[in-house]
């Protein structure tokens, strides 16, 4: 007797069935397995602790950033299985030489910059002056790179030696802003109506979409805030270095006359005009440090790094303290309606942040540090808004402006007590702007029209598949006008000042920090330690050490503080870089400018178009 096969639609489902119980069990499988992996490193012999003297090596990994982005566990097994880190908080490295100046475990500090792939100007700034306190402790600093990019450098120059691999190079360009402009194509090529609605001759965020390149206004704002940036970077490294601006300057406009005289080698060329110390390998340098003194382990230097140093001062805090709190609320990343991940700013999740915040009886003070170019103006209404409630409560707030904190970035500072910035900060471009694209023309090159019928004269008027009708026009316009009146009218309130004042340096344009005090946008200079101290003393707090710092921030859930306990842990991280289970277990991260700018206009729910104040204003 022949035995009936099973029908097509049951072997569907059996192999659905089969396909879903493998990957349950391969996922509990692998689960299982890191938990063994980290209960047998726990268990292997003692955790590591820092005993005798060692050189700190600090070496930031990747971005630094105010606030690590993306997902917790996915960033924790990455460092588990040793990959390298594509973000250092700035904070971290801040501690790491407060602490290690005063500690009698660390008797010298080595930068190495070479892993440093991308850092702010108020972000080097905040170090550069980090690394001149510990210098106070009279401590020798040095700083040896392979090569090394402006950014890399300006932390090197602070050290006392500086050291470049002969074989390498120091390359210093200037600062530059250029951007993709997609006019022609939008428009002409593919017949795309491009619909901007601003106020403000210098808001020019949107301008890639109706120009071919950047506007006279445009032109000239960038070149006015990014020379003042520039001009103090030649100033910091100049002074850092005992060596006149200009002559870096002039080093940089004739360099390929420089590198004549320097048969062409990089290194030479930075040896030559005093940028550098001396020109060794690896080895020689360390041949070095171990004759100056530099602690040893045999025929080796003994050194920590930055990461396993704040591991081991983080271990050492006290579980109590009962200080009162000063809490820190990050803002960084663009600003977007409702919830949002780490590393943007949502209305409602920094919202939350900061009312929590306020809510709690053992933080007396506020700092917000902002690190933004904007966004949704919606959305920053709402953490604005927070601010000011904060505030009412009795607890003072302090904004600190990071790398940038522009548009809607000033939007939601504007009503703290004090607003405090580093000259090289970014600020301003207070204005609003709305875009909207039409394919009507492009539908209709392929044959597609678009037809039918509304009953007033505003139904249907936004449909992109329709050209925008005049009366349309005329009321987003509007909205947009009244937006930035909205703006400027509570910037000239916060800034105790009138609406007309604050239009003659708002209407977009970008300004640095420095800028921006000479036209009465921000309080005082300085970086986070200073915020923190401000804060401070506005709610009654004596004393540098009366207070203790705390991070408000979403927490991480048991897996998530699982995987990051993992990814301290020196020994599992052995392991599991032995494993090659990554690529198994992580995914690719990164988004093309355009594929954000797009996302970034996308209207809200309920709405035909989403008004923003926003800066693409990064050099």
């Amino acid at each position: 007797m022949t035995e009936s096969r099973p029908g097509p639609i049951y072997r569907f489902f059996r192999g659905l069935w089969r396909t879903l119980d493998f990957s349950r069990r391969l996922v509990m499988n692998i689960i299982f397995l890191l938990i063994v992996i980290f209960v047998l490193a726990l268990l292997s012999r003692e955790a590591p602790r820092l005993t005798g003297e060692s050189t700190l090596v600090l070496d930031p990994q990747g971005m630094v950033v105010e606030q690590f982005t993306g997902d917790a566990a996915e960033r924790a097994l990455a460092k588990a299985m040793g990959q390298e880190a594509q973000e250092t908080q700035l904070r971290d490295l801040l501690q790491v030489l407060e602490r290690a100046a005063s500690d009698d475990r660390v008797q010298r500090l080595l930068i190495r910059p070479d892993h440093l792939s991308g850092i702010g100007f108020e972000h080097l700034r905040e170090l550069g002056r980090a690394i001149q306190r510990f210098k106070q402790s009279g401590k020798p600093v040095i700083a040896y790179a392979d090569n090394l990019d402006q950014r890399q450098y300006y932390l090197a120059a602070f050290a006392d030696k500086v050291y470049l691999n002969p074989a390498g190079g120091l390359f210093l360009e200037g600062l530059s802003s250029y951007r993709t402009y997609y006019r022609e194509a939008l428009q002409d090529k593919l017949g795309v109506k491009v619909h901007l609605f601003r106020v403000g001759e210098y808001k020019s965020a949107a301008e890639p979409y109706i120009l071919d390149g950047p506007s006279p206004e445009a032109s000239e704002a960038t070149l006015f805030w990014m020379g003042d940036i520039w001009g103090r970077y030649l100033d910091d490294i100049a002074s850092a270095r005992g060596i006149e601006a200009q002559a870096i300057q002039d080093g940089i406009d004739h360099m390929a006359e420089r590198l004549d005289q320097a048969d062409g080698n990089l290194a030479q060329l930075a040896l030559d005009a005093g940028l550098v110390d001396d020109l060794k390998t690896a080895e020689e340098l360390r041949e070095l440090m171990l004759a100056d003194g530099a602690p040893r382990d045999g025929d080796e230097l003994r050194r920590v790094d930055s990461t396993t140093y704040l591991g081991f001062i983080q271990a050492e805090v006290l579980p109590f303290d009962t200080r009162p709190k000063v809490a820190v609320v990050v803002a960084q990343g663009e600003i977007r309606g409702g919830k949002q991940p780490r590393g943007m700013v949502g209305g409602v999740t920094t919202s939350a942040l900061i009312k929590q915040a306020r809510e709690d009886d053992a933080v007396k003070a506020v700092v917000l540090r902002v690190d933004s170019p904007g966004g949704e103006v919606f959305a920053s209404e709402q953490i604005r808004h927070q601010v000011e409630l904060t505030r009412a409560a009795g607890k003072p707030v302090v904004v600190s402006m990071a790398n940038v904190a522009a548009s809607g970035g000033y939007w939601i500072s504007m009503n703290a007590d004090r607003i405090i910035a580093d000259e090289s900060t970014i600020t301003g471009s207070i204005g609003i702007f709305g875009l909207f694209f039409t394919g009507q023309e492009t539908l209709g090159g392929i044959g597609v029209h678009t037809g039918g019928v509304g009953t007033t004269a505003m139904a249907g008027a936004l449909d992109p598949r329709r050209d925008i009708p005049a009366q349309a026009a005329a009321v987003v316009q509007r909205i947009i006008d009244r937006g930035y009146r909205d703006f400027i009218g509570k910037v000239a309130a916060a800034r105790d000042t009138t609406p007309e004042a604050i239009d003659e340096v708002a209407r977009g344009r970008v300004w640095s920090g420095a800028q921006a005090m000479e036209r009465g946008l921000i309080d005082q200079f300085g970086g986070l330690r200073e915020a923190l101290t401000e804060a401070a003393t506005l709610a009654g707090i004596e004393g540098e050490h009366g207070y203790r710092t705390e991070y408000v921030e979403k927490p991480l859930s048991p897996f998530e503080q699982f995987a990051q306990n993992l990814g301290s842990n020196a020994r599992v991280a052995s392991m599991m870089a032995h494993l090659g289970v990554a690529p198994l277990l992580l995914g690719e991260q990164g988004t093309a400018q355009f594929q954000q700018d797009l996302a970034l206009l996308q209207p809200p729910k309920g709405q035909p178009f989403r008004s923003l104040a926003h800066c693409f204003c990064m050099p």
